[in-house]
């Protein structure tokens, strides 16, 4: 019995360095937004663009219309704020920048959420191959709002 007690904790503590680079990893700033992503139908246009993570932050920008029409634009970052936390911060349009936390990060998908917000309170990004998705929602996911994107230029 003592053996394989001894032979666990062992196991045990072999794994738990493994178990730290994953979750480091996960935390990994989400270089697969960067690039020019496009989308639309008929008249209405969407574009989103993204640089590549640098020195712990990434840029971001969104506009949507109609023809010749601005409809929405956006500024949006996301960083690795000092505690090792990846916020995403957007300004919409003339608005006050709002802070979103990450809460569930992925290899291809990132979440990020603001209960306190109005309106979206959560963000979810993910790619498809060479399509971005984007889904926002209230933070109980009700009111789902989706957009795709289609990769035009990448880094």
């Amino acid at each position: 019995m003592m053996r394989h007690l001894a032979i666990l904790t062992a196991l045990m503590l072999a794994l738990a360095p493994l178990e730290n680079a994953c979750a480091t990893d996960e935390q990994a700033m989400p270089n697969w937004l960067t690039g020019v992503w496009v989308n639309s139908e008929g008249d209405n246009w969407g574009e989103e663009f993204w640089t590549s993570a640098r020195a712990g932050i990434m840029f971001g920008a969104n506009r949507s219309g109609k023809g010749e029409t601005l409809q929405f634009w956006e500024h949006m970052r996301i960083v690795r704020e000092e505690d090792g936390q990846l916020v995403f911060w957007a300004i919409s349009g003339d608005q006050k920048p709002v802070r979103f936390a990450a809460t569930k990060v992925s290899a291809d998908s990132i979440t990020f959420e603001n209960p306190k917000h109005d309106y979206p309170q959560r963000i979810t990004y993910w790619r498809d191959g060479k399509i971005l998705r984007a889904l926002i929602s209230l933070a109980d996911r009700s009111q789902p709002r989706g957009f795709a994107f289609e990769l035009k230029l990448d880094n």
